[in-house]
């Protein structure tokens, strides 16, 4: 295999997503709606998609289907309120991928400014990784949305 065909077939393995979002709200309420967001709020552009997230170190991300079926989603990597969530597991992907996902919230004049980034390695169906600045923006949007109608 060549230097170039070895580049070109780890750059398929790997996903790299940052953004930076600016919310309008104390840290205390941004936090506080991510973890809502996250969870019990959840929706796709789709649905309404409700999670669990045990927001403790350890704790899981899952959707609760009821009568012990769901899916798993994430393991609560490191949590530090009100800025710092991380969670790695296969999230939304059912293939052999792992996915490391964190976001970081620091007061900045006129309220907050949550740090995304989501990084992944494993096979990265195209369908989703055509897809996941979308969803994720969906959440983003959310989040934002949420914190800024707190009181």
């Amino acid at each position: 295999m060549s230097a170039t065909s070895t580049a070109e077939g780890l750059e398929k393995l790997t996903l790299n997503i940052t953004r930076e979002i600016h919310v309008k709200a104390s840290l205390e309420n941004t936090f506080e709606a991510m973890l809502e967001q996250l969870g019990p709020e959840n929706e796709t552009p789709q649905a309404k998609m409700p999670m669990q997230i045990e927001a403790w170190p350890g704790g899981r991300w899952f959707r609760d289907l009821g009568g012990n079926n769901g899916h798993y989603w994430a393991t609560v990597q490191a949590i530090k309120r009100p800025e710092l969530l991380e969670m790695c597991g296969p999230l939304f992907m059912s293939s052999p991928v792992m996915n490391n996902m964190q976001y970081r919230l620091k007061k900045v004049e006129g309220g907050t400014l949550i740090s995304f980034r989501h990084t992944a390695f494993g096979f990265i169906p195209d369908e989703i990784r055509e897809g996941i600045t979308h969803g994720w923006g969906n959440m983003w949007d959310r989040i934002k949305s949420a914190a800024e109608r707190k009181k």
